[in-house]
This record gives structure tokens, sequence and C-alpha cells, in this order.
């Protein structure tokens, strides 16, 4: 199987090739760089793996949530690539691709993702390990990170930036007081490559017209003219 993925909808950005079982990836934390980035470090894979676009089974993108400008511009470029290819697309979360990179193991019973979504919120969701993989426990959700419900579970990985950010007010909020917690952690699209797996075998993948993105915010604007009042 060949997936090429890439994944831009925080400040860091990412492209992944997998062949094969195989992955290669490039990967850079550069605020604002990404447009000159992305498309760069998909002709470079492509060209190093003597592999041709039309040739790859299928595209993957992290279709957020993160950054608006960030998230738009990984569906503007799958969309593009998977037209100019006619090839089928896998819109991944990009809160799962953080999710994914928490190694396994028995000690540990949920992942708690939290990125930083500015105006006081997170990005942030739940996910459980069942049957060796983390699968997802509660909704997407943008929220005040004081506003969050407690969790059951005591064995709880924290990841992502939301939680540098706000560290004290999530532990409080969730009622985990002692947790592993990864808050320097970007999502990467060699995870975002890996999760696309079983969504190609199991036929889930969308032409490129539907390849949307998941803001959960609608209306930036709106939000800081009320913050303003």
């Amino acid at each position: 199987m060949k997936i090429l993925a890439i994944e831009t909808a925080t400040e860091a950005c990412s492209a992944a090739l997998l062949i094969d079982g195989e992955i290669t990836e490039r990967f850079k934390v550069a605020p604002r760089e990404h447009g000159n980035l992305i498309l760069p470090m998909v002709d470079e894979l492509l060209v190093d793996s003597g592999v041709q676009l039309a040739q790859l089974d299928a595209l993957a993108f992290g279709r957020g949530p993160g950054s608006f400008t960030g998230v738009r511009m990984a569906t503007g470029v799958v969309q593009g690539l998977a037209f100019a290819a006619d090839l089928p697309v896998a819109a991944i979360s990009t809160l799962h691709a953080l999710a994914n990179q928490v190694e396994l193991n028995s000690q540990i019973e949920h992942v708690f993702v939290a990125l930083d979504a500015r105006m006081g919120e997170i990005y942030c969701c739940e996910y459980e390990a069942k049957n060796g993989v983390f699968e997802k426990t509660s909704e997407e959700q943008v929220i005040a990170p004081e506003k969050l419900n407690r969790l059951s579970a005591k064995n709880t990985v924290g990841i992502g930036h939301g939680w540098r950010t706000y560290l004290d007010i999530i532990q409080t909020s969730i009622g985990c007081p002692t947790l592993v917690v990864y808050p320097d952690a970007l999502p990467r699209a060699v995870d975002v490559a890996q999760l696309a797996i079983p969504v190609v075998e199991k036929g889930e993948t969308v032409a490129a017209e539907h390849a949307m993105p998941v803001y959960l915010r609608d209306n930036v604007a709106k939000k800081k003219a009320q913050q303003l009042t």
C-alpha cells in the first residue's frame, strides 16, 4: 500500500510517504511558512522514493481541528493533488494523530488530547486503548478548559500544547492530578499516514471534492467581538 499524508494544522508542517509498511517523513516546526514548505516536502518524498503521484493508492491529510489557515491549507493541497491524480482521500483527525503518538502499554487507559485553540479555549478529545489502538470515546470539541468534565479513568496521558498553556486548569477540571503529560508534542504526518491505513483498507476514503476540513469553531470574528463586550 502506498499513501502520501500531510499535516499542517499547527505550527508544525509535515509530509509522510508510506510504502508497504515503511514510512519516510519530512517535518519542520515553522509557523507561517507552511505554504512554502509543504509542496516541496511532498515533491522530495516522491522523488526520493521513485514513486509518482498517480502510483499511490490514496492521499491522507490532517483535517483538523487546528489553525484555520493550516487546516485550510492541508485541505486545499490534498484536494488539488487528489484531483490531479484521481486519488481517493482519507481525512484523519488531527487530535487522533496526536493520540497516536502515545505508546500503548498496559498502564495506559486513556489519552486526553488538548491543543491550544487560543481565545481561552482548547480543542480536545478523549481516547481509550482498545484492541491495540486508541479509539475515540468523546466528541471533539472546542471548550474553555475550566468547563471540562471529570474523567473516570485514573491512568490518563495528556498530550498537546493545550496542556502547556492550561496544565493546572485541565488537571483540576478532569480530576486527574497525577498524569504523564507531553505538552510539546505536535501532530505529524507519519501518524496521519498510519491512521489512514485502515481507512483505505475498509474503503472509507472520499473523493477529492468531499475531503472537508473540521474547524469546530465556526465564527472567530463573532467570538472576538463577544470578548470585547
